[in-house]
């Protein structure tokens, strides 16, 4: 409590420096952002500045932050999209002195070499190079990286979190808006996000699920884990060599085709998210790298597993029939489904709606992505969404990330790429394969068990109902299933008497026999 209260001091402290009141203009309590003052930086800018000042959990709250334009005033996200994640190593000393403590034993019983100096820092944790001792069955010693979490970030997180909690709920009180805006339930699911990122044992089984998942593809790589070198605070992975996504100018000295390098990258992301419901929701140029050995069919290498994100089956499928509806331009659909997800009021006016969507659509079709960008879209389609009271879907925001991700990306690998012909055959053929008769065979399969025990009570249920026949819905059925009963009664008669007959016929041509004997 006293170190909250004390964070919840020097959070004050910064927020007035940087006249962060002016977010809630006259709203803003005085006795926290203090008086106004006029400053020469954009309110953006200073928030950004007083982020990155808090230190590395606000710049990653402040990362999440940067996919919900939906929370902020016009200009912020774009502003918070540039904090980077950059913070000074921690000595090597000390990053092996906490793997001996997590394995409980000497480093060179791990590793045949562990180089002091890391190769990256994060706010969570930096990695190392090594080399493991021969395996069994191998004669060589495997190149790893090993990734450690830094000194006492379990205290860290759990102190700025509580903190997040409480400007959430000073949030709830002082704007008016925040209802619609669920503070809460955003600073929940971040400590969800975050909290999974602390667990590198966690980790290490979503990189195993992503590399089972596209095992023999060529598309994209995911390297190999071992876990019986890897805990909760120490991760150990095979290393990898490729060229980072970003640096343009290797790729294009390795003669890469940038065209199916960005068309790649798009299939990979839709395919994730529907295909696998299972996606990277990380993909930052710092965790991307290319495979160059085919350069005319380059093939990704992903990094960092901290963070991945599912979707419900309602909400997977409510997306993918959006996707699909916006590139058609079936904007009545689009309100539709917002309506019928429970994203919107059920009382939304439908019409209103429809025009609204298309108002912010129609102008981004038949352009290259160099010319839109579907994050600036999506921020309209928020501002618009607002005035209809959209609820905030926490549980999409790694969703909208992940897309921003990719769109950069794209934009800077091939800015001609159609981003819409490369995601369409995809949602078909994923609508396709949920709609066919294998996988409503696979969904019966796997439900029938509970359907079975369930039975008694619906058919008790159907039973009343059709008893007391309420409805003339109800009374027609009841007069159909008396039908039928009575059809079967009679199938029953002819059937009895068939077999009696048959049976007189069999004795018939025994007794024949018989006597022919």
């Amino acid at each position: 409590m006293f170190a909250t209260t004390r964070r919840l001091l020097e959070i004050r402290r910064v927020v007035r420096a940087y006249g962060l009141g002016e977010l809630l203009g006259e709203r803003a309590p005085r006795w926290l952002f203090g008086r106004p003052q006029s400053h020469a930086q954009p309110i953006g800018v200073r928030l950004r500045e007083a982020l990155q000042e808090l230190g590395p959990i606000f710049v990653k709250f402040g990362q999440t932050l940067s996919t919900r334009g939906d929370l902020l005033p016009p200009g912020l996200a774009e502003e918070l999209s540039l904090l980077q994640d950059d913070v000074p190593p921690f000595p090597g000393e000390q990053a092996r002195e906490l793997i001996e403590q997590a394995y409980g034993r000497r480093i060179e019983d791990v590793f045949a070499a562990f180089d002091d100096e890391p190769l990256a820092a994060a706010s969570i944790a930096q990695v190392h190079a090594a080399r493991l001792h021969v395996l069994p069955g191998e004669d060589t010693e495997r190149e790893v990286v090993v990734k450690v979490l830094r000194p006492n970030v379990h205290q860290l997180v759990a102190r700025d979190v509580a903190v997040l909690y409480r400007l959430a709920r000073l949030a709830r009180r002082f704007v008016p808006e925040a209802a619609r805006l669920r503070p809460l339930a955003v600073v929940a699911e971040y400590e969800r996000i975050i909290t999974d990122e602390l667990d590198l044992l966690r980790e290490g089984g979503n990189a195993n699920q992503l590399r089972r998942n596209w095992a023999g593809s060529d598309l994209i790589y995911h390297p190999e884990v071992f876990f019986d070198a890897t805990c909760e605070s120490v991760l150990v992975m095979e290393r990898i060599d490729g060229i980072a996504i970003d640096d343009i100018d290797a790729l294009h000295a390795a003669g890469v085709n940038f065209k199916v390098l960005a068309e790649r990258g798009v299939k990979i992301f839709f395919s994730e998210v529907f295909r696998d419901n299972f996606f990277h929701a990380d993909m930052h140029p710092g965790n991307i790298f290319v495979d160059v050995t085919h350069p005319e069919r380059p093939r990704y290498l992903g990094v960092d597993f901290g963070i991945v994100g599912t979707l419900s089956a309602h909400d997977q499928r409510y997306l993918a029939e959006n996707f699909l509806a916006f590139f058609n331009r079936d904007y009545r659909r689009i309100a539709e489904l917002h309506i019928e997800s429970g994203w919107m009021p059920a009382d939304t006016r439908l019409e209103d709606f429809e025009g609204a969507i298309r108002t912010v659509s129609e102008p981004i079709f038949n352009k290259p992505l160099a010319e839109i960008s579907f994050g600036v879209f999506m921020l309209r389609l928020f501002r618009v969404a607002q005035r209809y009271n959209y609820r905030i879907q926490p549980q999409l925001a790694l969703l909208q990330k992940t897309i921003l991700n990719i769109e950069g990306l794209g934009r800077d690998l091939y800015p001609q790429l159609d981003l819409w012909a490369t995601a369409v055959p995809v949602l078909e053929e994923w609508l396709r394969r949920r709609a066919s008769p294998q996988r409503a065979a696979e969904r019966l399969r796997s439900q029938l068990p509970q359907i079975m025990d369930s039975l008694p009570e619906i058919s008790a249920n159907l039973l009343q109902r059709l008893e007391e026949g309420h409805t003339p819905a109800d009374r027609q059925l009841q007069q159909n299933l008396a039908e039928i009963r009575a059809e079967l009664v009679r199938t029953r008669r002819t059937q009895q008497w068939t077999l009696i007959g048959a049976a007189l016929a069999v004795i018939a041509t025994w007794v024949v026999l018989f006597l022919a004997a």
